[in-house]
C-alpha cells in the first residue's frame, strides 16, 4: 500500500487506486502523478475502505479481481454507504464481462490491460472533472435546503404560491391575510434565499430543490 506521508487536503483531487500488482499500482501512480494529481495506492479493497473518507474528492481505479473483497464487492459496499466516487474499471481480457457488471452497477467506464498512457490520462481526468462537478451541485443544493429550511411556516406558503404562478391579490385570498401582509413575507422570502425577484426564486427553486407543492391544490 502507498500512501502520502500527511494527509492532503479534503478540496485536493485525489486518484485512489486499488490494484494487488504491484506493478500495475506504480504505473497506475505515475500516470496521475504526470497530470499533477494525487495518487494513493492500495493492495486491497479493505485497505482502501479503512483509509478513505467521503469528504474526499478524486475518482476510484479499481481493478475486478482483488484478494479478499473483489472490485464488484467494493463497488457494491461503497454504493451501501452512500458513496459515489466516479470509478474505473481496470480489467484483464478474460475479466471483461465482470467489468460489464460493474459499468451496469455504475462505474463510470472500464479499461482492458495493457492500457494506453493517454487513454488512462484522459478516462482519470473525465472522473476527476465529474467528482468535483457534482460535490459543487451537491454543495449548492446543501446551501439551498439550508436556506429553505430558514423560512417560517407561512413564508414557505407565500413562497410556494408564488413559485407556482400565484400572484398577491390570490394568495392572499387563498391564505385569507391581507395583501401587505403577503408583500411582507414575499420580501423576507427573497432575503432569506437571496433572490433578486420571484422569477429569480423560481430558477433557484428549480435548479437547486424539488418543485415544491402548489399549497392551493388537493
Amino acid at each position: 500500500m502507498s500512501k502520502p506521508s500527511k494527509p492532503k487536503p479534503a478540496t485536493e483531487p485525489t486518484v485512489f487506486v486499488v490494484d494487488d500488482d504491484p506493478q500495475v499500482r506504480k504505473s497506475l501512480c505515475l500516470i496521475a502523478q504526470s497530470v499533477q494529481l494525487n495518487v494513493e495506492a492500495y493492495e486491497t479493497a479493505q485497505d482502501f475502505l479503512d483509509n478513505y473518507r467521503p469528504d474526499r474528492p478524486g475518482c476510484l481505479v479499481l481493478d475486478v479481481c482483488l484478494p479478499g473483497m473483489n472490485g464488484l464487492e467494493l463497488q457494491s459496499r461503497l454504493a451501501s454507504l452512500n458513496i459515489h466516487l466516479p470509478t474505473i474499471i481496470v480489467t484483464a481480457y478474460g475479466e471483461v464481462p465482470m467489468a460489464v457488471r460493474a459499468i451496469k452497477a455504475g462505474a463510470l467506464d472500464f479499461i482492458q490491460k495493457p492500457y494506453g498512457r493517454q487513454e488512462m490520462v484522459d478516462r482519470i481526468q473525465e472522473a476527476v472533472s465529474r467528482d468535483l462537478a457534482q460535490r459543487q451541485e451537491n454543495r449548492k443544493r446543501d446551501i439551498a435546503a439550508a436556506r429553505l429550511a430558514s423560512l417560517s411556516r407561512r413564508e414557505r406558503e407565500v413562497m410556494d404560491l408564488f413559485v407556482a404562478g400565484k400572484n398577491t391579490k390570490k394568495i392572499a385570498t387563498l391564505l385569507n391575510i391581507s395583501a401587505k401582509t403577503v408583500d411582507f413575507h414575499r420580501w423576507n422570502v427573497l432575503e432569506k434565499m437571496h433572490a433578486k425577484n420571484m422569477v429569480d426564486l423560481a430558477h433557484y427553486v428549480a435548479r437547486h430543490l424539488k418543485s415544491p407543492p402548489d399549497p392551493s391544490s388537493g
